[in-house]
């Protein structure tokens, strides 16, 4: 019997670019058994030695950048130069991760406090084992590199799940590896549909990492859950940026035109909402009209490319029709703005807050912009969906963006600008409600793909001998003595 195969087709013409298996249970699970063996090459390698491999592989995919940009660039359809920007970034953190794992994991002392003077204390980080990671499409090498960088730096082997819809992509980044250490198969790729993805889960991995809908993270953990392995998700936003009467607007409208239509707005940490002080309103509204109405837009000429997936072209309809529906107004663009397959740009202005286009993720080249009495009104309207992934704040009171950044529910907030976070390697990135938990990226990346170790050596008897079963009344009285003079005054 042959085994089934799936194409992946360039969204722009529709031509198909290659085929791919679509890789079942057994052989999912035999790709993460392959992965255990080669862990236990891995990890004992230390920091050091896999840092050397690391970077060897950064080497190799930045010099095949212009490569893997074009695979990129055919397999979601936005423009080439987008694509290269993205390596570019994903490289960024593969250098973080490889050169600051040592020094984030590594065993470090802490102090073991007063009663427990007696004992040196210290934590470390272990690997996991596995890793299992199943990556999106919209940036299908940022994105999921985000996390197979992190867990490789962190000492473990991955098993990555790409997208049905770019698993090119996430072929040339694993032939690369095997062409450094063939031998040794720490990143592996498994291709397919959604049952491949669900034979991941359930394939015995240390942890998964998942990016995508709030509802598929929902079944991911529901899987996760039957073997109690932990889960990383990063599930989408619906960010707004906040603009104040003393905003540079031009700036801010700028930003807001890159951060809602770049990549057709298939961002995850896009800017979808706009929030802007009333006293300002109408100018901004019209230098961001101004700005969008010049821009050239088609399916292979514009500055962004067609829905990478074709149905997201429904949500993005729906949503627009329920805006207006609502009483709200196309500024530029509208309906007839949505084709098939490619949605020109759509700003929509004074749609109800509990509108479907204010509410959940649209995922496309389209905007709504708000007026609000003053910041403060428009921190409570962003923290008004389920989603807490990302926002921008525009103002030059520098102490108030402070203050209303600490406000806003989410993982991450940029002031100025927008995602002004993607390269800071050292940055930790994630959401909180339906756009996930866990972090990648930075520090604590690193520590979500490692097991945690406390070891306490006793260096000395305790003078006040409390771990025993036979202790004596006068250790147990002044024992009793100095919780009062240490925590009861």
């Amino acid at each position: 019997m042959s085994r089934p195969t799936f194409s992946s087709l360039d969204p722009r013409t529709g031509a198909e670019l290659a085929e791919y298996p679509v890789h079942d249970a057994d052989e999912v699970g035999r790709a993460v058994g392959r992965a255990r063996e080669a862990a236990r090459w891995w990890g004992p390698l230390g920091h050091e030695g896999r840092k050397k491999w690391l970077l060897d592989w950064k080497k190799s995919i930045a010099r095949g950048a212009e490569e893997l940009a074009g695979i990129i660039s055919a397999e979601t359809g936005k423009p080439r130069e987008d694509a290269l920007l993205e390596v570019m970034l994903a490289v960024e953190h593969l250098d973080w991760a490889a050169k600051n794992a040592g020094k984030v994991l590594r065993r470090r002392k802490v102090s073991s406090g007063l009663v427990s003077a007696n004992q040196a204390s210290s934590v470390g980080y272990e690997p996991m084992g596995v890793v299992g990671v199943i990556g999106p499409w919209n940036y299908p090498v940022y994105t999921p590199m985000g996390s197979i960088s992190y867990a490789l730096a962190a000492g473990n082997a991955v098993v990555f799940k790409p997208s049905e819809l770019t698993p090119g992509v996430a072929v040339w980044l694993a032939d690369r590896w095997q062409a450094l250490v063939p031998n040794q198969p720490v990143l592996q790729v498994v291709t397919g549909d959604g049952t491949t993805g669900a034979a991941l889960v359930r394939a015995g991995v240390d942890k998964m990492a998942f990016t995508g809908s709030a509802a598929t993270a929902k079944k991911v953990m529901a899987a996760c859950a039957e073997t109690l392995t932990p889960i990383v998700v990063e599930a989408g936003g619906k960010d707004p940026l906040l603009v104040d009467a003393d905003a540079d607007l031009d700036a801010a409208a700028g930003f807001a035109v890159f951060g809602a239509l770049g990549n057709a707005g298939q961002t995850c940490a896009g800017v979808e909402r706009v929030y802007v002080v009333d006293a300002v309103y109408d100018e901004f509204l019209n230098l961001l009209r101004d700005k969008v109405s010049a821009l050239p837009v088609g399916k292979v000429s514009g500055v962004y490319g067609p829905m990478t997936l074709p149905g997201q072209v429904d949500v993005v309809r729906e949503h627009v029709q329920d805006a207006l529906d609502r009483g709200g107004r196309a500024v530029v663009g509208g309906l007839e703005s949505i084709d098939d397959g490619y949605v020109r740009p759509i700003v929509l202005a004074d749609v109800p807050e509990d509108s479907s286009a204010v509410c959940e993720e649209t995922f496309g080249p389209t905007v709504v912009v708000n007026r609000v009495r003053d910041l403060d009104e428009a921190v409570t309207r962003a923290n008004g969906t389920t989603y807490g992934l990302g926002a921008s704040i525009f103002t030059k009171d520098q102490k108030k963006a402070m203050r209303l950044a600490e406000e806003l529910r989410t993982g991450v907030v940029t002031i100025g600008s927008v995602l002004g976070f993607a390269g800071v390697g050292a940055l930790p990135f994630g959401g909180v409600g339906d756009s996930g938990f866990g972090r990648i990226h930075g520090a604590d990346g690193l520590r979500e793909f490692s097991r945690v170790k406390s070891i306490t050596r006793q260096k000395f008897r305790a003078p006040l001998n409390l771990l025993t079963i036979e202790r004596k009344a006068r250790d147990m009285k002044i024992a009793a003595a100095m919780l009062k003079m240490r925590h009861g005054r």
